[in-house]
């Protein structure tokens, strides 16, 4: 961001910086930020040397962040671009398995977080 001189709204700065940022940046670094949440969330964080990610499991999170990254990936998918877009929907498939193998009752094929936009993952 900007440095503001005295008397400039720091909101008219902040208005300025984020109209130089391409639309498929924002949306890359949002899907990022709901992967990285969601990896969390199934249990798959490091915490320190002891790598204790399943202290923080939550699948119930979990499928609320994979399930807004697939709606995300699938609507912008045409407009960000296949090289953006597949990376997204790799890292995305990845954690729909990863849901899938840490939860004790997997979805049936089809209904799992996110399926409803990407189709059946197996």
């Amino acid at each position: 961001m900007s440095e503001t001189s005295p008397g400039t709204d720091p909101t008219t700065t902040a208005t300025r910086d984020i109209a130089d940022v391409a639309a498929v940046e924002v949306i890359t670094t949002a899907a990022v930020h709901l992967m990285s949440a969601a990896a969390v969330k199934c249990g798959l964080a490091e915490d320190g040397p002891t790598g204790a990610g399943a202290d923080f499991l939550d699948l119930d999170e979990a499928r609320k962040l994979i399930t807004a990254l697939a709606a995300l990936v699938t609507a912008s998918a045409p407009d960000i671009g296949n090289q953006h877009a597949r990376s997204l929907r790799d890292g995305l498939r990845s954690l729909q398995l990863a849901f899938r193998e840490a939860s004790p009752f997997p979805d049936a094929p089809g209904d799992g977080p996110g399926e409803k936009f990407t189709g059946s993952v197996v």
